[in-house]
């Protein structure tokens, strides 16, 4: 039986996958990978190396054990240049493809420009059209996550800067209109929000720059911290030795895979990133499971993804 590669995926083109979002294509019977296309090999000021990235795509065959780069999103330009886009989300409904895509106006050398999230549509995953821009009351926002509640209504969990860099999360009942409802963790700074249920309950992980935070709920609204973080300490595995950042979960027949990103080579914090070597990325996926109500993950256990 096939296992898992390690690392999964790396970007061939500039070697900086990250904020990694998995989908089933039901077009082509296989699974995609949307990631962020940082240029990591990039010899520019400051953290523009992190800007102008495009939105990457990988496909598996092989129920996600291995995957294969495919290319870049198409139709995303929304201003004129060289712009910058991160962290996709992307869900299927009555046929069509939608994402929310964070973006953020040229090529910054700094942290301190607008940055919104953008909506756009597709029918292959390739090909996407712009929709509008998320209104969301704030000029500061990324990382969108979004999660269909039972009553048929869709939530969106967001990293709003301007609020803490704390998690917020609005509603729709169209995918285009969203009216924020309130604040779902604001105990530390975060980003990259992914929600998922498993095991009789919703799960809230954050990437807190230390690992990965975990929340837990019975109704998708009121939030309990888990004293434990997970992938908060690196692993045994290739490029695998350091903590996680910005995940993704994929629940299938009853497991949770967890896609997420590495700096293998880092030994600093992110803005002292100068060498090709510190900035490079790879995407590794490990097995979450629920242990005396807890949600833990072996990263070391080797394993055979099995998407649906």
């Amino acid at each position: 039986m096939k296992t898992a590669a390690a690392p999964l995926f790396t970007d061939p083109v500039h070697n900086g996958a990250s904020d990694p979002v998995v989908i089933y294509n039901e077009e082509k019977g296989t699974h995609y990978m949307f990631y962020t296309a940082r240029r990591a090999d990039a010899d520019e000021e400051g953290v523009m190396w992190v800007h102008g990235s495009d939105i990457g795509i990988a496909e598996s065959g092989d129920n996600g054990n291995s995957w294969n780069y495919v290319g870049t999103c198409r139709g995303l330009n929304y201003e004129e240049g060289r712009n910058t886009y991160w962290a996709p989300e992307i869900i299927r409904h009555n046929g069509l493809y939608h994402m929310y895509v964070s973006y953020v106006p040229g090529i910054p050398s700094d942290w301190n420009h607008p940055r919104f999230i953008l909506h756009y549509t597709s029918a292959d995953l390739i090909n996407w059209s712009f929709k509008e821009r998320v209104n969301l009351n704030s000029e500061r926002v990324i990382d969108a996550c979004i999660f269909r509640m039972k009553n048929g209504v869709f939530r969106m969990w967001y990293k709003d800067e301007q609020r803490g860099s704390h998690t917020y999360f609005a509603d729709s009942e169209d995918l285009s209109h969203w009216e924020v409802k309130g604040c779902a963790a604001d105990d530390v700074p975060h980003e990259g929000a992914n929600v998922f249920e498993l095991g009789g309950r919703y799960w809230l992980i954050t990437d807190c720059w230390n690992g990965l935070d975990v929340y837990y709920s019975s109704d998708l609204t009121k939030w309990t911290k888990q004293k434990e973080r997970i992938l908060d300490e690196g692993g045994t595995r290739k490029d695998d030795g350091v903590i996680a950042n910005h995940a993704d979960v994929y629940v299938s027949d009853g497991k949770a895979y967890i896609f997420y990103f590495t700096h293998p080579e880092r030994k600093g914090r992110f803005l002292d990133d100068t060498k090709f070597g510190e900035r490079r990325t790879s995407i590794q996926a490990a097995e979450l499971e629920i242990k005396d109500g807890k949600l833990v993950c072996d990263r070391n256990k080797e394993i055979t993804i099995k998407l649906r």
